[in-house]
């Protein structure tokens, strides 16, 4: 497991299927340590998190920003656009949980933000 969001944000996702169980709770606890900022959302688990900007096209800028690396990583976070404010969902639909897939773009785009 990664022991940092650094560290976390340097891995790479790996497809995932389906066939095999989402994270048990014990192991999204820990995962949670490393997204800072993010909240949990049950049922299925999700992860989710809000962005602010000083306007419209900055939210875009940001959009467009996660949308590269949802598309380098192949793992596509639920994104809605409120004017000013980014909601970003991530879980791994193929198993109707969470995977370690969500912390690693969760990470990847909270760097991004650094």
């Amino acid at each position: 497991m990664a022991s940092s969001r650094k560290n976390l944000a340097s891995l790479t996702c790996i497809p995932c299927r389906g066939g095999i169980p989402p994270l048990t709770p014990e192991k999204i606890e820990k995962m949670m340590i490393l997204v800072e900022g993010w909240n949990l959302k049950n049922g299925p688990d999700q992860i989710i998190r809000k962005y602010r900007f000083k306007d419209f096209k900055e939210a875009m800028v940001f959009v467009n920003r996660v949308a590269e690396i949802a598309e380098e990583q192949n793992h596509h976070p639920d994104i809605s656009i409120h004017w000013n404010e980014v909601t970003l969902t991530l879980w791994t639909h193929a198993i109707n949980g969470l995977y370690e897939n969500d912390f690693i773009v969760a990470a990847k785009i909270d760097e991004m933000m650094n």
